[in-house]
């Protein structure tokens, strides 16, 4: 007799089918796993045995042998033990194929029977949606996050036992929607700091708020203490809210990673990894080529503090992402492309003691150290990033200034940051596409200059060198500036903002 269970398993950024199929014959007893099953499948055989026994169920006395198919597919993880268990239940008769037909199981067994969450479950979801199965069966703490994919009825089970009851149509088992109503609407509360609380600096918050506004890559430079972390912290509660479809890819990568098995991420992202993380942490990778932190901040923030002290490697790696807003990690035995959308916030010192230009501190690096320093930022690197500022200490006469109670600076600005989104989704007819996102064909396409803009631009371009990288980043920084003035048009006053932020 065989059985033949349907499941699903995380891969990289999407899903794969998994058949375990299920035989039984006369022999010495003994129950073998087969199909490219890593120690942890292979430790299944224990769980799903005292699973089996402590629920109430007989375990065969038989040669059993499991199958995974396909066999070529390296599986790993403890997705496959309530299938492996239901397997043999098959096998045994006390379930019946048609109480298993054409739906889906995903879970991981105790040896009492309870099924626990995993890892990547909106993935897993997700796949099933797309290969056509209606029901699919998941632990009960998974049932949160897999809320956010509509399409096909979805069940929570917190044990073998449970789930053998609602098979058999004995019991009802939990859905999203009696477990988290309203879970996509849920608000997050906002963090400090904002805008408000934040004393001068006003040059640097427009900067951040024309970044924020399309989406592009900044960079601040100053003497220490001049606030630049602060920017980046209170910029992170400008960011405007997640639609569905971001909801849903963050979420994916989050689990898949580990970060977040019973919550779907309503937030953007904001990542600050210390400039000591190994390059595998950033980009990517492992054994089982699991995102990095560049795909941790999509559609969110990645902040590089001190930038210059990551290791040459790290920040040369992150030229491809920036540009192609993905990161396909290889292994020896997998090949998995996570999306890399974010917006990098970048902070760095004018020189290796932090005081070049400073007016109240002298500098006492030398000029080679100072060069060096610089250097750690390559050209094509700095290409890479639409916006460069220099910010100064604060006076403490200013300082001295108590700060205000409201938010009031906060509120107006992030709803100036919502109408210009809401003007480049209307313009490019789509979700989630910004300013910075454009194609250089794009640019030419849907982004106009008037007459003068046009002649400043083309004398601007000659006399900076501008690279064809640098003029086409001028032209989506000047675009977001129009979008914050209202201005269906690029004007002259648009482009020379925009040029001021550019590295000379």
């Amino acid at each position: 007799m065989i059985s033949k269970i349907h499941s699903i398993v995380p891969y990289g950024f999407e899903g794969k089918l998994v058949e375990v199929e299920g035989d039984m014959n006369k022999g010495l007893p003994a129950f073998n796993i087969v199909g490219m099953a890593n120690k942890t499948i292979n430790e299944a055989k224990e769980r799903v045995r005292s699973a089996i026994i402590n629920s109430g169920f007989s375990f065969p006395n038989k040669k059993v042998t499991i199958n995974l198919a396909p066999a070529e597919l390296l599986k790993d993880g403890a997705y496959l033990d309530l299938p492996i268990a239901l397997s043999i239940l098959v096998l045994s008769g006390q379930l019946l194929k048609q109480d298993v037909k054409n739906k889906a199981f995903v879970g991981e067994l105790s040896l009492n029977g309870e099924i626990k969450p995993v890892r990547g479950v909106i993935n897993i979801v997700e796949a099933a949606k797309l290969a056509g199965y209606t029901e699919i069966f998941i632990p009960e703490k998974n049932l949160p996050q897999a809320a956010l994919i509509d399409g096909l009825n979805i069940y929570g089970v917190n044990n073998l036992l449970d789930l053998f009851r609602a098979l058999k149509n004995q019991q009802t088992l939990t859905s999203p929607n009696q477990i988290i109503p309203n879970a996509k609407v849920k608000k997050q509360p906002r963090s400090a700091p904002i805008y408000d609380h934040i004393i001068g600096q006003d040059m640097a918050k427009r900067a951040m708020t024309i970044a924020i506004a399309g989406h592009h890559n900044i960079l601040i430079s100053g003497p220490p203490g001049a606030g630049k972390t602060l920017l980046a912290k209170a910029a992170a509660n400008l960011l405007p809210d997640l639609t569905p479809g971001e909801m849903v890819d963050i979420t994916k990568i989050y689990s898949i990673a580990g970060l977040s098995t019973d919550e779907a991420i309503l937030k953007r992202p904001f990542r600050a990894p210390h400039h000591s993380a190994s390059y595998i942490s950033i980009i990517g990778g492992g054994p089982m080529a699991t995102p990095g932190e560049i795909s941790l901040a999509h559609k969110g923030v990645l902040f590089l503090d001190e930038i210059p002290e990551f290791p040459r490697i790290v920040l040369e790696s992150l030229r491809q992402p920036l540009e192609d807003k993905k990161i396909t990690i290889s292994r020896t035995n997998r090949k998995s492309t996570y999306p890399a959308d974010f917006m990098l916030v970048a902070t760095m010192n004018p020189c290796p003691c932090g005081y070049l230009g400073d007016p109240s501190h002298e500098c006492k690096c030398t000029e080679i150290q100072i060069q060096n320093y610089q250097k750690k930022l390559s050209g094509p690197l700095f290409d890479r990033i639409d916006m460069c500022i220099s910010v100064n200490k604060v006076k403490n006469q200013i300082l001295s200034q108590n700060i205000p109670n409201s938010d009031r600076e906060h509120t107006v600005v992030k709803n100036t940051i919502t109408e210009a989104i809401n003007r480049q989704k209307a313009r490019y007819n789509k979700d989630g596409v910004f300013n910075s996102s454009l194609s250089s064909f794009e640019v030419s396409q849907k982004i106009h200059l008037d007459k003068k803009a046009e002649n400043l631009l083309a004398s601007a371009s000659e006399k900076l060198n501008l690279s064809a990288r640098s003029y086409f980043k001028t032209i989506k920084v000047a675009r977001t500036i129009a979008d914050l003035d209202k201005s269906e048009e690029i004007k002259e006053s648009h482009l020379a903002e925009a040029l001021t932020y550019r590295k000379r």
